[in-house]
């Protein structure tokens, strides 16, 4: 089993913000009910680490959790949920943009989505972003420990659309959660050809 533990460090609210360091990130991002902070704290085997809440779109700010010498999860705001001020729903929107876009020290994206309900066009423009950068995609999908043998099925074939092989995972059961590790810790051991650009935000 892989395990590497994870603590939180800092929040920015601006891709300026962003820590200057050579550390690869690997960012979540996903609808704001797609259980994305569950399974944060499921990935680091740490109860508590990122806030879950019973209500979508508490996440306004790029969260950093660092991992040993050269590893950062990123905890991007959750997207797709309309209750938030106009205001700060441009603002979320705009910093996740540059950030996805703009962010050099970015290695990987795992982008969650729900196994029961397929990706949209949302999860296909976010894929066309990181992808356009050359920076790989790993998609998770989420809460299939409640979808049964047929129904899983036809989650794979759903996923087709984002062009990659979905992990199915559970931060209820845990399923998934150690292939998900695997893959993050792969790419995050993948060489760099110049770290000397990483600690620039712009």
């Amino acid at each position: 089993m892989v395990k590497f533990a994870a603590q939180f460090e800092t929040s920015a609210f601006a891709l300026g913000q962003c820590p200057r360091w050579d550390r690869a990130e690997i960012a979540l991002a996903g609808r704001s009910n797609v259980g994305k902070s569950s399974l944060l704290n499921a990935l680091a085997g740490v109860k508590g680490l990122a806030r879950t809440s019973s209500t979508p779109g508490r996440t306004q700010s790029l969260n950093f959790f660092v991992s040993g010498d050269g590893l950062a999860l990123v905890d991007l705001p959750g997207y797709g949920y309309a209750k938030a001020p106009e205001k700060v729903a441009r603002a979320v929107a705009e910093m996740m943009t540059d950030y996805l876009a703009e962010r050099e020290n970015l290695a990987a994206l795992v982008l969650l989505v729900d196994s029961r309900r397929g990706p949209g066009h949302d999860e296909a423009a976010i894929a066309a972003t990181v992808r356009g950068r050359g920076v790989e995609v790993i998609v998770a999908a989420t809460k299939c420990d409640k979808l049964n043998r047929s129904q899983r099925a036809a989650a794979m074939l759903r996923m087709r659309a984002l062009d990659a092989v979905p992990i199915l995972c559970s931060a209820a059961t845990g399923e998934g959660i150690d292939e998900l590790r695997r893959r993050i810790v792969r790419v995050a051991a993948k060489p760099r050809a110049d770290t000397s650009r990483l600690v620039h935000s712009r």
